[in-house]
């Protein structure tokens, strides 16, 4: 457990040492914010309802999912298949611990950062000119917690598979893009999958791409109440479970018969 608990110290530390970056990216998060709560006003503007949500959570739903985007890391992260295509993976593999469970360990630690110094500044933001909803119940912001450490490790084992594409193809570009694009449509991410139609909706939540983003909205507000925080819960530790069990299982197979420049 040292060995994991420094390394997602590491992985904090490493986007610490990028401030400018950080505050760039949130200044970033925070105008994205502003552009889509206003779109969703004008949305609101002749209803007062729409998919369960009303207009209070639907700006909570904008500005959350501006604070997640970076820490659930939606998009980019081609670590590891840059070390695939570049051989540095065969020195990865000599090592005593398993790849992926270092990188999960440093992306916990990565998360975390982009969490607490790219995140909650615009979510803090968009509470001071908006009308937000936050948890009432301590157990709710636990739960919440819990959702977004249960994001991380979806979205690690989901980016891991993508990136693994580069064993087999000469360009990972492609693969990348591609689920990329799934994860922003059907995540929740550009609009709550309740606004879907029901068909639709239905396909969403079949996939793991709701446990990255919808399910933490949720959660935190409050659209899950009780025995359905668990039950969400459930379900993206399924995911969870499920994503780093295939993920290893392509990495096993990836490396299997793995050439690199030299031998």
């Amino acid at each position: 457990m040292r060995l994991y608990w420094e390394m997602a110290r590491r992985g904090y530390r490493r986007y610490a040492a990028y401030p400018a970056a950080t505050w760039a990216g949130a200044f970033t998060n925070t105008a994205f914010g502003f552009m889509q709560a206003y779109i969703f006003l004008a949305v609101y503007r002749h209803r007062t309802d729409v998919g369960g949500f009303d207009v209070v959570e639907t700006l909570t739903y904008v500005w959350l999912t501006q604070a997640l985007i970076a820490a659930v890391q939606v998009f980019g992260w081609p670590d590891l298949a840059l070390r695939i295509k570049s051989g540095d993976i065969a020195t990865d593999l000599a090592r005593p611990v398993h790849p992926l469970r270092i990188g999960l360990a440093f992306d916990l630690g990565r998360a975390l950062y982009h969490m607490l110094f790219r995140g909650v500044p615009p979510f803090l933001i968009g509470a001071l000119v908006f009308e937000v909803t936050v948890p009432r119940h301590p157990l709710v912001w636990l739960a919440f917690a819990v959702s977004v450490v249960l994001a991380v490790v979806v979205s690690y084992a989901f980016r891991a598979l993508y990136n693994m594409s580069a064993f087999w193809l000469l360009d990972h570009r492609g693969t990348t893009m591609i689920a990329a694009s799934a994860i922003a449509i059907f995540s929740g991410l550009y609009v709550p999958l309740q606004f879907f139609p029901d068909g639709l909706e239905t396909f969403a939540r079949a996939t793991p791409f709701p446990a990255l983003v919808q399910i933490p909205v949720d959660i935190f507000v409050g659209e899950a109440r009780g025995a359905e925080i668990l039950a969400a819960l459930a379900v993206q530790a399924g995911w969870a479970a499920a994503m780093f069990a295939l993920a290893h299982a392509v990495f096993a197979a990836g490396t299997r018969k793995l050439v690199v420049q030299g031998g």
